[in-house]
């Protein structure tokens, strides 16, 4: 029991704590995995990209579309006017002709005309409107196939999850997004009409044909600024939409770990691995060790095995090697096994450093390992093999 004490000139309180005997213990980091603070793996990319989650704005394919649409009109304003003028004339110059409407191939043969001159009016516009939709949507997402958001999801047909998805905080920031846009729209429509003021006033002393060709110039006109407009509002929702893409595939912590097990393996297991290799390896390279006609020592830090046999190799070739522990591992394996010990320090750190296990004694080297492989046969009673 705990007691606290607090003295006033009015009273002496005293407060008393019941001592929890099994207090509650909270992880604080159970919470820090919970909170995506880390960015996007390649591998969480990627999945993204092949469930049809990928970075990209229909405004700026949308705003693109429109505004090439209209420089084409403008561009071939007077084509255009030619060919709705020659249709007109198709039209009136086939009613005015005696034929019997009855008749199959007449009729098919003027539809055959009207419609071909049609193609000639709207084609400009619609090889316009499919490069441009098809280079901006491949601009932003690339080559890619997939079917998964056709894939039905009972998820979407839950009217709960409509309602918070309209009145969620990202709800509320498209609707803002369309607020600003129309406003923006409305000032520069405004603006444009307004400049045109003073000409509108007098196209009333103007014939009909040319106040036909100024409404339709100025209206293209209109129409050009405000989809320009449209552009620079679909470029400032592309950063958005990059700000909201990246935020929605960040990972927790936990999520990056799990991940890395998943692709690179268990840290623990791969280093168990590599444990259990180094260990094989060691065992094999001690079992040639016995083999050798020479162990060369530093004496201390470096030992290596050397074996010479003239009909497997024109020299003599490194068996084994080791530093410090595995050196005297070495060491211990060859006293066992009756293998000579030559202490040659430069000799040993050379070979050591610079020929790994299985490879022969570098040229630079030979005059020192013959010297010692002579002298350990000398010792032992050999007649040396000629090298």
């Amino acid at each position: 029991m705990n007691k606290i004490i607090i003295n006033s000139p009015f009273n002496r309180l005293t407060i008393q704590f019941k001592k929890q005997e099994n207090p509650i213990r909270v992880n604080l980091q159970f919470f820090a995995d919970g909170q995506k603070t880390e960015k996007a793996t390649p591998k969480r990319r990627q999945d993204a990209r092949e469930k049809g989650q990928v970075l990209y704005s229909r405004e700026i394919s949308s705003a693109l579309l429109l505004l090439f649409v209209f420089l084409t009109i403008k561009a071939l304003g007077g084509y255009i006017y030619n060919q709705i003028a020659a249709l007109f004339r198709l039209c009136t110059n086939s009613l005015a002709m005696d034929f019997d409407v009855n008749a199959v191939n007449e009729l098919l043969s003027l539809f055959g005309l009207v419609l071909i001159q049609l193609l000639k009016i709207v084609g400009p516009l619609f090889a316009v409107a499919l490069v441009i939709g098809v280079g901006a949507s491949y601009a932003q997402v690339g080559s890619l196939f997939t079917v998964e958001p056709l894939k039905p999801q009972l998820s979407r047909l839950n009217p709960i999850n409509g309602i918070k998805r309209i009145f969620s905080l990202r709800g509320l920031t498209e609707l803002i997004k369309a607020i600003l846009k129309i406003t923006a729209i409305g000032i520069v429509a405004w603006k444009s009409i307004e400049a045109e003021a003073i000409n509108i006033a007098k196209l009333m002393d103007l014939n009909l044909l040319t106040i036909a060709g100024y409404i339709t110039s100025t209206t293209i006109n209109v129409a050009i600024k405000i989809c320009m407009c449209m552009v620079a509002i679909a470029v400032l929702d592309f950063g958005y939409q990059w700000w909201q893409y990246e935020r929605d595939l960040r990972m927790t912590k936990q999520e990056v770990k799990e991940e890395y097990k998943e692709t690179e393996g268990n840290p623990e297991t791969k280093q168990r691995i590599r444990s259990k290799q180094r260990e094989i390896s060691t065992r094999r390279m001690l079992s040639e060790v016995p083999k050798a006609d020479v162990i060369i020592t530093n004496p201390t830090h470096y030992a290596v095995a050397i074996s010479y046999d003239s009909n497997k190799a024109p020299a003599p070739v490194v068996v084994a090697k080791g530093q410090d522990y595995l050196a005297q591992r070495i060491k211990e394996v060859a006293r066992e096994n009756g293998v000579e010990l030559v202490e040659n320090k430069a000799v040993a750190q050379a070979l050591y450093k610079n020929v790994d296990i299985g490879q022969q004694v570098p040229p630079e080297l030979y005059q020192a390992v013959a010297e010692i492989l002579a002298f350990v046969y000398r010792l032992k009673g050999k007649v040396p093999a000629e090298a």
